[in-house]
Order: structure tokens, then sequence, then C-alpha cells
């Protein structure tokens, strides 16, 4: 918690009072939830943002996308549009946004991609229109609970946990703690390599208290071999790193424990880059010229930055992109794959 967080009190038990009135009237029947026409399951988080949920829903996916015709459908947040829109060939990371984006670029192949800010508006468009998807993946909608989905999967990081955290604007809370008893599986996420037995029960112990019934797993962040975005490059082993993300203390770790890093570019999350943006990191670039350096980057920003860029400047610049994906012990590999198929795949 920021040192002067103290000062919001005030607006933060305002929010609170907003929030249960908000949550009290759901609960009651006096604000009105909609089952979704479709096998649903959500992911989300009581935090803003950083809990990774789109490596969540791309691990999903790569699990259901063969034995059921898939769909995600989020918010699109930060794009320049309005409305359901389905992404196709040709759409930009400013139609859709960049975690639906990011997903197309990846998965568009096999699966449908929605985004919607009017969650029971979109997925009845879904099922009318696009009547091949059996089942729909949301992202980002735990708050939205005017949709009523099959399962709902909470995301907490292990550094930051919700337990630990105060409700906005004194911390990064969207709505109470108590919130996370709506979930049905929570899955601590980011936790270190080699993660203490002693460090999960008193964990798990702290999540209790908000949750009683919940099966509560963790994962680890598992990254795989850089590729180039632009024209093939030989990689180097002298790093700057670009990143435009809520959280990049992991990242940053794994680099500087990985690579030389030279330097960090760090930007807001869902940074819109501009040509000034591209003209300092060339500067930087230029910088260390001598010794040949290479930018790394993230899924997230490479999309944006490779959408964005000036002509020339992919070509020029050697950047790759770090990929990342959701690590399970295989305990919990197997338990989560038990959920898919139980809650999810084979609910009638």
């Amino acid at each position: 918690m920021r040192p002067y967080a103290f000062l919001l009190y005030p607006f933060a038990v305002l929010y609170n009072l907003i929030t249960k009135v908000r949550n009290w009237f759901f609960d009651l029947g006096w604000l009105e939830r909609t089952k979704s026409p479709l096998k649903s399951i959500l992911v989300g988080n009581l935090s803003i943002g950083g809990t990774g949920k789109t490596p969540m829903v791309e691990y999903l996916i790569s699990k259901v996308k063969s034995r059921q015709k898939t769909a995600t459908l989020s918010r699109g947040y930060g794009r320049k549009t309005s409305g359901f829109l389905k992404a196709k060939r040709g759409v930009l990371p400013s139609d859709i946004g960049d975690e639906p984006y990011q997903i197309f670029s990846k998965f568009g192949k096999e699966i449908s991609v929605f985004v919607g800010e009017k969650r029971v508006e979109a997925l009845n468009s879904i099922a009318l229109n696009f009547p091949e998807n059996e089942l729909v993946i949301l992202d980002d909608a735990f708050q939205h609970r005017y949709v009523q989905v099959d399962s709902t999967i909470l995301l907490t990081t292990f550094d930051q946990p919700f337990y630990s955290d105060f409700l906005l604007p004194m911390g990064r809370l969207r709505e109470s703690r108590r919130g996370a008893q709506r979930a049905d599986l929570i899955v601590v996420t980011k936790c270190p390599l080699g993660i203490l037995e002693s460090e999960k029960i008193e964990m798990i112990k702290k999540i209790r208290k908000y949750n009683k019934v919940a099966p509560i797993l963790s994962s680890t962040i598992g990254y795989g071999q850089p590729y180039p975005i632009g024209k093939e490059s030989t990689f180097s082993q002298q790093v700057i790193l670009l990143s435009g993300i809520a959280n990049d203390e992991q990242l940053k770790k794994y680099v500087s424990a990985n690579f030389n890093l030279l330097e960090t570019l760090k930007y807001p999350d869902h940074h819109e880059y501009s040509l000034s943006d591209f003209d300092k990191i060339k500067d930087i670039y230029d910088t260390y010229s001598e010794r040949s350096p290479i930018i790394i980057t993230t899924e997230k920003d490479a999309v944006k930055v490779k959408s964005s860029s000036p002509s020339g400047f992919l070509e020029e610049i050697p950047i790759f992109v770090l990929p990342i994906q959701v690590v399970f012990s295989q305990e919990d590999e197997r338990f989560m794959e038990s959920f898919i198929d139980q809650v999810i795949l084979q609910k009638k």
C-alpha cells in the first residue's frame, strides 16, 4: 500500500458502500442475472490488472479447443470501437483491445474471438448468429454479475494476494475481499519456483477466510524461447527490455537472471505506442549499438509494436517476443483437467 494511502480511506469507505449495495442487490435478486445461453467459464479477479488473466484464458483454450468449438468474450478494454464485434482478418488492437488481439493472433484459426461491453447481449448474439460455438470463455468479467456462468475461476497473485490488499483508491481491489466467495476455483498465480509447502498452506489458510469451499491451486509463469517479430535476426544475450503491462516485476527478474539486461523501458498498462516512443526506443538501442543488443518485449506489447511501428522500424531494430504460459504442478494440472471435464465440458 502506498505511504499516503490512508488519506484516501474516506473514498475507499464510500467505494465499499457502493459495491456492497450493488452486490447485495444481485444477491437478493433485485438486479437481474441472466443465464448464459452457452456453456461458460469466467476468468477474473478482485484487483485491477496484473493477475495473469490472459495466460489463464490461453491455457483454457489450449485444453478445450480440440474438444469443443470454443469462443472467447471480453470487453475489449482500451479499444477505439464499441458494441459487439467478432475478430476477423485485418483487425487491429485498436479495434478489439490488446488482449483479445493477442488471443486472436495465436488462436484465431481455431477459435472465435468476440468483444462486447454488454456481456448478456454479446452472449445472446453469439448463440444466435454463431451457433457452432459450444463453449465460451469470458475474460475479466468477475464484477459483471448480470451474467450467470457455469463456473468462475478467480485469480490472485502470490506477491499481491487479494487478502492483503485494500479497496480502491487505497489499494487495488475493485470490490471487497468477500467477493472471493463467489469463486468456484481460486488460482494463486505467479508463484515463485520452488515455493515451499508451508507457504502454500499459509496462503490457503488466509484465502479460506473469504471462501470456505472452492479448491485452491497455485501456478507459476513459464517462459518460452524468444522469437523475432520482424525480420529473422540473430539472438543476443545483450537485452533491452520493453514492456507496457500492469506488473513487470517477474518479467524483469527472469530477464535479469537469464540475459544481460542493459536497460528497461517501462510503459503503463495498455500503452499506445507513439512515434515519439519509437524514437526513444531507437535512441536507447543506438546507445548500446556497439554491444549488438536486441529488444525483448511481451506478447501483448509485440502486437501493438508490430501494428503501430513506423515503416522500416522492425527491419532496422531486432525485437524479440518472450512468450509466457501458465504452469501447474502435476497434481494441480490433473485437477485442472478434471475440473474442465466435469464442470465445463460435461455440463448439460
